[in-house]
Order: structure tokens, then sequence, then C-alpha cells
């Protein structure tokens, strides 16, 4: 499953503890910025980008989920996203979901594959 367009991201192990590493990747001009991050024995990965407005989700570097560490929240209007699907479940784009990116890790290396968003 390692065929062209996987791209390295981070070691497996850099995702301990609920960090969530940005990335970006693609063409120069128009690249494709997401995030990646583990919850439970699940490694998962999303464009960052809100499907209502367009924009990117995080408050700060690396700062994806709410007060309570349960949803991941836009920053601009509070939206509330299931971190296990992207699903929307508060807010103004409620019913929306977030762009998945298909994952893998393969000998401890985080790959994403930003050529093949699962829309």
């Amino acid at each position: 499953m390692s065929g062209s367009g996987w791209q390295a991201i981070c070691k497996e192990e850099e995702l301990a503890g609920g960090v969530f590493v940005e990335f970006s990747l693609g063409e120069a001009t128009r690249p494709t910025r997401g995030f990646v991050f583990r919850r439970g024995d699940r490694v998962c990965a999303y464009v960052n980008r809100c499907p209502h407005l367009g924009i990117e989700l995080n408050w700060l570097p690396g700062r994806f989920l709410d007060i309570d560490g349960c949803f991941i929240q836009c920053a601009t209007h509070g939206a509330l996203f299931t971190p296990e699907d992207g699903h929307c479940i508060a807010g103004p784009c409620q019913g929306d979901a977030l762009t998945p990116l298909p994952v893998q890790v393969k000998e401890g290396i985080v790959r994403v594959n930003p050529g093949k968003a699962m829309t």
C-alpha cells in the first residue's frame, strides 16, 4: 500500500499523548494542508479545512480540540467534529464532515496520501 503519492509525515511515536501533527503536502502552489493524530488504536488524518467557511480549523499550531479534549473544534465559529469520523455534530456546518485523508503506518512512520482525499 505504499505506492505513489504516499508521503511521510512523522514517526508514530510523535502522536503519543494527544499530539496533533500538522503538514502541508502536494503542489507548492496549491498544497494540501492537513493534520494527523491518534485516537485510541487508530491514526486519523484530515484536510485542515472547515466545511462551512473553508478556513483552517486550529486555534494555534497543533491545537484542534475543544476545551474538554473531546471534539475537534473550528476556532472561527465553534463547530464541533467527532475525531473518529470527522462528522460535524454542532455548529453552522452540522451534518457536513471534515475531508479524511488516507493514512497508513508502516515501519513506525505515519504516511498520508493527499492526492486521494476521501470525500
